[in-house]
């Protein structure tokens, strides 16, 4: 089994290219063509990497799972926008094209919640942990030793811990806007929430995809394109 050093690319390279072609290509060409590259190319990298990734089930039945996502989905949903609406400027913005739309839509209800809940609960949540356990007794190079000893996907499914739940929710917040941390935190706190009670990745990967479709689905009816 790798060890996490070793884990950390295949489980980070995604979010990594797909923040890159965000930042880097956001001027230079057009919506449809920056979210186009992102969908190909994010794929390609899930494709390459699935062989090193944690299995997204857990012991409980995937159904169920699913369910519960759906729901935690539309919870995060309302958090999100009851978060984020006072920080935003309220005046209006142009609606997206029809092809940026849907090549975004695309992204966040299909890559984007793969992505990065491999990365941050199949991740970073599970390092920490192992640090945080490695600390605990009394290990001085406990991050080297998770780095190094340890193996994310040998953590047990639900196995949880304060500092696990709290820098992975900073490392999941720090990839938004700073208008939108009080919505990330929330909406970190619900994933984590959801391993520790499901035990699985799948829940999170399900509700992570239902909030970005509601989400979209709240910008398209009543025009809030500035959430968008």
């Amino acid at each position: 089994m790798l060890v996490n050093r070793q884990l950390l690319l295949p489980y980070a390279i995604p979010y990594l290219a797909y923040v890159a072609i965000a930042s880097l290509l956001g001027d230079l060409v057009a919506p449809e063509v920056n979210y186009g590259l992102r969908v190909v190319v994010v794929v390609l990298l899930l494709a390459w990497a699935r062989r090193w990734y944690c299995s997204l089930r857990g012991p409980r039945a995937p159904a169920l799972s699913i369910a519960v996502g759906l729901a935690a989905g539309l919870v995060g949903a309302v958090l999100w926008i009851g978060l984020l609406t006072p920080f935003v400027d309220q005046r209006p913005t142009a609606p997206w094209s029809t092809g940026s739309f849907v090549l975004r839509l695309a992204a966040a209800g299909l890559l984007v919640p793969v992505f990065e809940e491999l990365l941050m609960r199949g991740f970073i949540f599970r390092l920490a942990l192992q640090w945080d356990q490695a600390r605990r007794q009394g290990d001085r190079q406990a991050l080297q030793t998770a780095l190094d000893d340890r193996s994310v996907n040998a953590v047990r499914p639900g196995e949880w811990s304060w500092p696990a739940i709290a820098l992975s929710t900073a490392a999941f917040t720090s990839g938004h806007q700073l208008q939108e941390w009080p919505a990330a935190i929330a909406f970190g706190l619900l994933m984590s929430f959801l391993w520790i009670c499901r035990k699985d990745l799948l829940s999170c990967v399900v509700a992570h995809a239902v909030t970005n479709v509601s989400l979209a689905g709240y910008v398209v009816l009543t025009g809030s394109w500035h959430l968008w």
